[in-house]
């Protein structure tokens, strides 16, 4: 089993959720809910992850909050 941290953001023109893995090509979707974006999200990566595990562009490290006065 492995484990993928996806970033999650809601369109302001459409009003979806978009997500992407970071790091990983290809690996992104859309969706009118959350638990839609889940499951789009779980499909890609099994599609992705067929021809075998990719090699990362990038690794997820976390988030950070900027002030900015």
């Amino acid at each position: 089993m492995r484990l993928y941290t996806a970033v999650i953001e809601k369109c302001s023109e459409t009003g979806l959720y978009v997500g992407f893995v970071p790091g990983f090509p290809g690996a992104h979707s859309q969706a009118e809910t959350l638990d839609e974006l889940q499951k789009n999200l779980h499909e890609v990566l099994e599609m992705l992850l067929e021809d075998g595990e990719p090699e990362m562009e990038a690794e997820f490290v976390g988030t950070q909050t900027v002030m900015v006065n």
